[in-house]
């Protein structure tokens, strides 16, 4: 059964290395990269050979990679010189997927508008004007190298940013990654929001919380209705790839806070244990659901 999880369950800095080998040693398949993913981190060749190595020793497949949201390069900044610098950081992140074989999609944040109490909605515009400059400027990269960009729900995102760049963007460039625990804090609307752009969906961000915040974890821990994500992902797009979870070790039983990321070893294989068990129940129900 293949199966995707975020290399960063547990920190996304450093060398990567002992993350691959308990992944793949928890019988997971798939590897959503998130390692960098918020910070202006430029990936060298020598690392890709390194990761690519990695891969193949560990038998793990790359399916999507998280692209850098950014610090101070940032493919939506109003700032001219910091947009651009962003679109060099997303094309280092295209370049990366297409390297490694990447067979899902590069997954990207982008400015939101909110349904939330004290939310500016004129703080969104410019940055979206910016972020689709930016688009422009990255589709013939994306052409190049056979990449689709995907982007991410947000917090209480009301999708209509989401649904203008569908309309603006044909789906060999752009779709959309969807964020079940995103979609599910505060009044959890994600669900009632995806399901109109069902068609565009090409990756995920699978994972669960009880609504108050973005914990990140496995399925079953929170309130986020697997029986209908299992529904929607089986009328939608998104086909003929592993489900793809984006979990978190911090908020499960297993975590040690005083330790941080210095967690014991036994502790780590148990939560990706205990996390894969979970992860494929989704997939059960997902399956059971397309038969019907």
């Amino acid at each position: 059964m293949d199966i995707a999880i975020n290399t960063d369950f547990l920190g996304g800095t450093g060398s990567p290395e002992p993350r691959l080998k308990a992944i793949a040693e928890a019988g997971f398949t798939h590897l959503h990269w998130c390692h960098q993913w918020n910070t202006d981190f430029l990936y060298s060749r020598s690392e890709l050979k390194q990761y690519a190595k990695w891969f193949q020793e560990f038998g793990l497949q790359l399916l999507d990679i998280h692209g850098s949201a950014g610090k101070e390069k940032c493919w939506c900044s109003p700032v001219e010189y910091e947009r651009q610098a962003g679109v060099e950081l997303v094309i280092n992140r295209v370049v990366m997927l297409h390297e490694l074989g990447g067979t899902g999609s590069l997954m990207m944040h982008i400015p939101a508008f909110a349904d939330r109490e004290g939310f500016d909605r004129t703080v969104v515009m410019p940055r979206f004007e910016a972020l689709k400059r930016s688009l422009d400027e990255l589709v013939p990269v994306l052409e190049k190298y056979s990449v689709r960009i995907a982007v991410e729900n947000g917090f209480s995102d009301t999708f209509e940013t989401i649904g203008m760049l569908m309309k603006d963007y044909p789906e060999k460039y752009l779709g959309i990654t969807y964020d079940s625990g995103h979609g599910n804090i505060a009044e959890g609307k994600g669900l009632d929001r995806l399901e109109p752009l069902k068609g565009r969906l090409q990756a995920l961000h699978l994972n669960d919380n009880d609504s108050s915040g973005d914990q990140h974890q496995p399925p079953f821990y929170g309130t986020v209705d697997w029986q209908r994500m299992a529904k929607i992902l089986a009328d939608s797009s998104y086909k003929g790839r592993p489900l793809s979870f984006e979990l978190a070790m911090r908020c499960t039983p297993f975590y040690e806070k005083e330790l941080e990321r210095d967690q014991k070893p036994e502790k780590i294989r148990a939560f990706l244990a205990d996390a894969h068990e979970r992860c494929e129940k989704v997939v059960k129900l997902y399956e059971e659901t397309k038969k019907q």
